[in-house]
């Protein structure tokens, strides 16, 4: 049997239906189908079997009816038949990856096994149903599909030099052009433990740094530090919320020589692409966390981990992979 194998049509199951009640034999359906003969045999007899309200016999779109449902239903419970995916699922959920990024990786990787993301969503909620909580390994460890309520709006601040993000470059908005970032701090429970988090909006890389203070000019120093481990060309604009740990922004003009560039007050959304890959990481660094008990190699595979999780916005390629392209090509 080859690699790939198509399932039969309606119009195939009509004509096998129609050649059968003819008297063909199912080598001669088979030829005219151009199908093998055991493909001919299997669909007559499983599609044929007299039930309680069949009394048996084929019908071609009674047929196609049942295996519909049949496709359906084992799509269902296809992880709970097939061990290795099953295995295979489970440890990339506990990795952070969604079902979407696991299902789209195996299709970009060809890989023998696959499933949809819908199948794994299904299975988790089963799984859920039967106390097996597999829902704590998705990202949002919800029970049930539903929408979050949104969050709350930012501040408003006076900040000198301050410059809209309606002025930035087109090619930023569009994300055409690598080397726009955007910035903002993730904040924990104890004082003084933050990790301020720069994003890419290209790529969607992201570069972290523990800080343990608000002060304008550390937090400005501290996004020095981590654009220099970029390359210039990739080093082009930042942008900021209204808080006031970004006003010292100007400094970086002559330090790095990058434009920066200010969300409209109550409009964090604008710089989304950071706040979504703070909700992400936030999955392993909780508000409650204690960053003086984290070491630093602990916070670098966190970001190496964001940064080698494939995403659906990239052709579930790696921000790495996308990344390192791109400063190849500068």
């Amino acid at each position: 049997m080859g690699s790939h194998y198509d399932q039969l049509t309606l119009k195939e199951r009509i004509r096998i239906d129609l050649l059968s009640q003819a008297g063909r034999s199912i080598r001669r359906i088979a030829c005219e189908l151009g199908r093998a003969p055991s493909t001919v045999s299997r669909e007559l007899a499983r599609n044929a079997k007299p039930t309680k309200q069949w009394p048996g016999g084929y019908e071609g779109e009674r047929a196609h009816a049942l295996a519909a449902r049949r496709r359906r239903w084992d799509a269902r419970f296809k992880l709970a038949r097939q061990p290795a995916l099953r295995n295979h699922v489970r440890d990339r959920l506990a990795m952070g990856w969604s079902p979407e990024q696991i299902a789209g990786r195996l299709a970009l990787d060809d890989a023998p096994m696959r499933v949809s993301h819908e199948s794994i969503y299904r299975f988790v909620y089963h799984r859920c149903a039967q106390a097996d909580y597999w829902h704590r390994l998705l990202p949002r460890r919800k029970h049930r599909r539903g929408k979050l309520a949104r969050g709350g709006l930012g501040t408003i601040d006076h900040i000198k030099a301050r410059r809209p993000l309606a002025e930035r470059p087109q090619a930023a908005n569009t994300r055409a052009q690598a080397g726009h970032w955007e910035a903002d701090l993730m904040a924990f429970s104890k004082h003084g433990q933050y990790v301020l988090v720069l994003h890419e909006r290209a790529s969607r890389i992201v570069r972290i740094a523990r800080i343990t203070t608000k002060r304008a000019a550390h937090v400005a120093a501290s996004i020095a530090a981590l654009v220099r481990t970029a390359p210039k060309a990739v080093c082009r604009t930042i942008a900021f919320d209204n808080g006031t740990e970004f006003s010292h922004h100007y400094k970086l003009h002559e330090t790095i020589g990058v434009e920066t560039f200010f969300c409209d007050p109550h409009a964090p959304w604008q710089k989304g692409g950071v706040e979504n890959a703070i909700a992400r990481m936030r999955r392993t660094l909780p508000r409650k966390s204690d960053l003086a008990k984290i070491p630093a190699r602990r916070l670098k595979a966190i970001a190496e981990n964001y940064n080698n999780t494939p995403r659906k916005c990239l052709g579930f390629k790696t921000p790495n992979e996308i990344f390192n392209r791109v400063a190849l090509q500068t």
